[in-house]
């Protein structure tokens, strides 16, 4: 699992069938790497998330038949990012 915060949604025409009516989104790791997270529970722009990642992805995601391997397992309601070290 890895905490990382919603960047923005991201819209795509054409799909395959194993995603057609998932929601995505952008996440953004406090490095700035970015992953692309199936969304269940609809997470907003800001949220601090956590994510389940591998084959653990598809349950997260309520139906094995979703083929992802990142989904966002929760928001998180109260949590400080570390600060770098000056």
């Amino acid at each position: 699992m890895e905490i990382l915060q919603v960047e923005s949604s991201l819209i795509c025409t054409s799909r395959i069938a194993g995603l057609e009516k998932m929601s995505l989104r952008v996440l953004r790791s406090q490095g700035g790497k970015r992953q692309v997270a199936v969304d269940p529970i609809g997470a907003r722009p800001g949220n601090w998330v956590y994510t389940v990642s591998g084959s653990a992805a598809r349950y997260a995601a309520g139906n094995f038949a979703v083929l992802t391997d990142l989904t966002i397992g929760g928001i998180i309601d109260n949590w400080e990012p570390d600060t770098p070290a000056s």
